[in-house]
């Protein structure tokens, strides 16, 4: 059955004011089409936005790009290829706007608001048009994100199958690609005391079933990468807590995923992603050092690298640019989530990037290692609960992805006149030549340190660090 769907107002990129567009919405099930035979209605979800264009910093059109310039040539790569731009699948077509103190506010035309097989590939639908709108190369789902959850974990796997199918074949008519997939192991009450690291080893069996599966749709998908995100592994309270118990289960857990990485071929890139606390006060992933440490410990370092996001970054004291510059000399960078926090607000807020002093900082750092290989610029942002027009997809993602051009525009310049490489060299010349170059070559020991600075008697004297200056240097890149 056909029936009208009124879209809320929203402004045309034409600014002729709001305007109502009334779209037929089709009932999936009734076409009664063969899953194997992907069907792709002509109808437009969004028929008032075209293909996002870059048309520089002068314009005014906000449904255009000022910075983002896919074609333009950067350090010898496209901005998309530095860039690996990916839209979120839950965040971008789950999320609804709910908070602790209010429900969902989200206009969604297109959404009937059940947890239907219907209503997940009609989904799959608008997806692909924001993607395709937007000219990003990528997007990146949960498992419970695309697909219902059944009656039982067989119906769930059932249905993430017969999602995946129509993913598949709007990648191959769309050419975009998925960056990484995952298993959601955090929301459903199973998960209350974690997954890998629960007190129940039938919740360990469980999630073990579910990133199986997950796994498995990421290959036939052609997923780059595979994350896991311990939403829930950590601990309230220790008074009930064996940490050493956990982490072991969470070392365990993550070898027997490589285990059957190798079984099936998968060859994408696992990737941890730290985050302090939220849900849990104490997560075991809290920050890129102890990820890091962990993986050392269980032997995972072949196998894994690093997914940073800026907002945890914070929640754990550190900056984004700290975070991606440990990630770095460790030689594990492998992929970004692009937000931000509300300084004021202290939480996990997911905000879209527009700050083009963050951005920079963080192209600056991942040109320093070479940019991404199979990881990218992965948009885990949300719209703000009180933007919720569909329109406002747009303009949000729009801002991050010009946001980000800028950054890399800026971290370009900064490397190509070399101004603060230089001044950090200079800083550390007393470990190129003499004492210094004896410590770092192996050669000195305390005796022989003994020795040369009782013989000098005193240090040289120091110099200032600059901060100041440095700090307005950067401005000027501004």
């Amino acid at each position: 059955m056909t029936k009208l769907r009124q879209f809320p107002n929203f402004y045309s990129p034409s600014f002729l004011g709001p305007i109502n567009c009334k779209l037929p919405i089709v009932s999936l099930s009734a076409l009664a089409f063969p899953l194997s035979l992907p069907v792709f209605p002509i109808m437009q979800f969004f028929p008032d936005i075209q293909k996002i264009q870059y048309e520089g910093p002068e314009s005014r059109n906000p449904l255009a790009f000022r910075f983002y310039n896919p074609d333009e040539v950067i350090e010898g790569r496209t901005m998309r290829d530095h860039m690996r731009f990916s839209i979120v699948y839950w965040h971008t077509m789950r999320g609804g706007g709910a908070d602790p103190f209010g429900p969902a506010t989200a206009e969604r035309p297109w959404d009937d608001g059940t947890d239907s097989i219907d209503n997940a590939l009609k989904r799959v639908e608008v997806a692909f048009e924001i993607f395709e709108k937007l000219q990003v190369p990528y997007y990146a789902f949960h498992d419970r994100d695309v697909a219902p959850e059944g009656k039982n974990i067989r119906e769930s796997h059932k249905n993430l199958q017969r999602i995946a199918e129509s993913l598949k074949a709007h990648q191959k008519k769309s050419g975009v690609k998925l960056l990484w997939g995952t298993a959601n192991m955090f929301s459903n009450p199973r998960f209350m005391h974690g997954a890998a690291t629960t007190c129940n080893a039938d919740v360990f069996a469980y999630a073990a079933s579910q990133v199986k599966t997950a796994m498995e749709v990421t290959k036939e998908l052609g997923g780059e990468n595979y994350v896991f995100w311990g939403g829930r592994e950590g601990y309230m309270t220790q008074l009930n807590t064996d940490m050493k118990r956990e982490i072991d289960h969470l070392g365990r857990f993550l070898n027997l995923a490589v285990d059957y990485a190798k079984k099936i071929g998968f060859k994408g890139q696992f990737l941890i992603e730290p985050k302090p606390k939220e849900p849990t006060k104490h997560q075991y992933d809290s920050d890129a050092a102890a990820c890091i440490n962990f993986l050392r410990a269980y032997d995972l370092v072949p196998y894994f690298k690093l997914n940073l996001e800026t907002n945890h970054a914070t929640l754990a004291g550190h900056t984004m640019m700290h975070e991606l510059d440990y990630s770095g000399m460790q030689g594990m960078l492998g992929s970004i989530d692009a937000n931000t926090g509300d300084l004021l607000l202290g939480w996990d807020t997911d905000q879209f990037p527009t700050d083009f002093y963050l951005t920079a900082q963080c192209m600056l750092i991942i040109l320093k290692y070479g940019g991404f290989t199979t990881g990218g610029v992965n948009f885990d942002a949300k719209v703000r609960r009180e933007s919720f027009e569909p329109i406002d997809l747009f303009h949000a993602h729009i801002g991050g992805m010009d946001a980000f051009a800028r950054g890399l525009r800026i971290a370009a310049e900064i490397r190509k006149e070399g101004f603060f490489d230089g001044f950090v060299k200079n800083r550390y010349r007393s470990w190129d030549s003499g004492i210094g170059k004896e410590i770092e070559s192996g050669k000195a020991n305390f005796d022989t340190l003994d020795q040369y600075i009782c013989e000098k008697g005193e240090v040289d004297k120091n110099e200032s660090g600059r901060q100041e200056f440095l700090e307005n240097v950067f401005n000027r890149y501004l």
